[in-house]
């Protein structure tokens, strides 16, 4: 079984432009379960205890950015050095795929307007149907996992994958859907899960990438992780919306 975990970059609302980040983006990856809960695990656990001296540090892009809840350390050049170049290694090394959906909100807004989907469902949809793509005809062969949040927010999660279950998606019915894809699981920060981390960690390059900001390593490793087609990702491992 594969499982597609789920983290964002930037927030979904339409009638709050953020014009410093004014785009949201729904990143993913794709790991087997067993993988998942073992190897995965175990070398997020080792990175954290070598660097850290604790394996219960949640890794949190805002956290490591603003060096804060556990990673005051960072503050430090050396180290925030040594971190970045372990860390990158890490991402390397590990086995997973990625998908994302990168949402440009003010046109976005402006091509729909009051009839614009939101931007966390809309990019809901787009990773949903890249994942049934991926696991091919097999039956409950994948689960999803996404982060809690809020308990409005996550009832909107909610509510968006019952709808895709009955009404499928522009490209994928709902009987395929349902029959791939065994159920979406929302999972608090604080259990530590290895995956949710990991996904986070690939949001941030990918919307820096599409803002056209200076890419760093980072990036370069994402990109090499993405699901491709044909050799090509976009559209199949990266969608930015809308299309031109």
């Amino acid at each position: 079984m594969k499982i597609l975990l789920l983290d964002e970059s930037g927030d979904h609302s339409l009638s709050k432009i953020d014009p410093q980040y004014p785009i949201f983006v729904l990143a993913g990856v794709i790991v087997d379960a067993a993988y998942a809960a073992s190897e995965l695990d175990e070398r997020l656990r080792a990175f954290k205890q070598r660097l850290f001296g604790r394996d219960d540090l949640i890794l949190h892009t805002a956290d490591i950015v603003r060096q804060q809840n556990g990673f005051e350390a960072l503050a430090d050049p050396a180290f925030r050095a040594k971190f970045y170049t372990h860390l990158n290694t890490l991402m390397s090394q590990l086995d997973y795929m990625v998908v994302a959906c990168v949402i440009k909100k003010y046109v976005f807004h402006r091509r729909y307007g009051t009839k614009a989907l939101d931007p966390y469902m809309f990019s809901l949809e787009v990773l949903v149907e890249r994942f049934c793509y991926e696991l091919g005809n097999r039956r409950g062969a994948g689960r999803m996992v996404a982060e809690k949040r809020n308990s409005i927010l996550d009832s909107q999660i909610d509510l968006a994958w019952r709808r895709l279950k009955v009404e499928g998606t522009r490209y994928l019915q709902a009987a395929t859907l349902r029959n791939r894809i065994i159920d979406l699981e929302l999972r608090p920060k604080r259990d530590n899960l290895a995956g949710l981390q990991l996904a986070d960690l690939v949001a941030s390059p990918i919307g820096r990438f599409v803002l056209g900001k200076p890419t760093r390593e980072d990036w370069r490793i994402v990109e090499s992780k993405f699901r491709r087609r044909d050799g090509d990702y976009r559209g199949a491992g990266l969608v930015v919306l809308p299309k031109k």
